[in-house]
């Protein structure tokens, strides 16, 4: 099996499921980007810029399970073609309060459960750090190792 890494920063909605409190779904997207990380004298420092490609697209359904912790699982698609992942929720999330007060901030670590296309008998691990603003709106940046037949 071969690895293959990303990294990618998907930005969209999370909304609640109507007639269930608890339940949240969140449907973002990310452009292919180039990610820099420098260290140098003044520390470390990181920019994404947007690169020649597709989109991924990612739909997921969020469980909150408790004041700070959620389950979640879902898909993800690369491409325009029928490339694209499914995941579960590693233990559990957590989501809490961050120093801006408009945003919360959450993470979560994905098991790749397998796929389709490119994906089809993958495993693997993704990592999610992400802000979630008042009205919903996600920022979510992933890195991802995924090993593909």
């Amino acid at each position: 099996m071969r690895q293959i890494f990303y990294v990618m920063q998907f930005s969209g909605q999370a909304v609640p499921v109507s007639g269930s409190p608890n339940i949240m779904k969140a449907t973002t997207s990310a452009e292919s980007c180039t990610f820099t990380t420098a260290v140098g004298g003044e520390g470390v420092s990181a920019s994404l810029q947007p690169a020649a490609g597709g989109m991924a697209a990612f739909e997921s359904e969020v469980t909150v399970t408790g004041e700070s912790s959620f389950v979640e699982s879902g898909t993800i698609r690369f491409g325009e073609g029928n490339h694209s992942l499914r995941f579960t929720t590693v233990g559990q999330g957590y989501l809490g309060a961050s120093a801006d007060p408009k945003l919360r901030h959450g993470s979560v670590i994905w098991r790749v459960e397998g796929g389709e296309g490119q994906f089809a008998g993958s495993s693997g691990l993704i990592t999610s750090n992400f802000t979630i603003s008042e009205a919903g709106e996600v920022i979510d940046r992933h890195f991802g190792v995924i090993f593909v037949r």
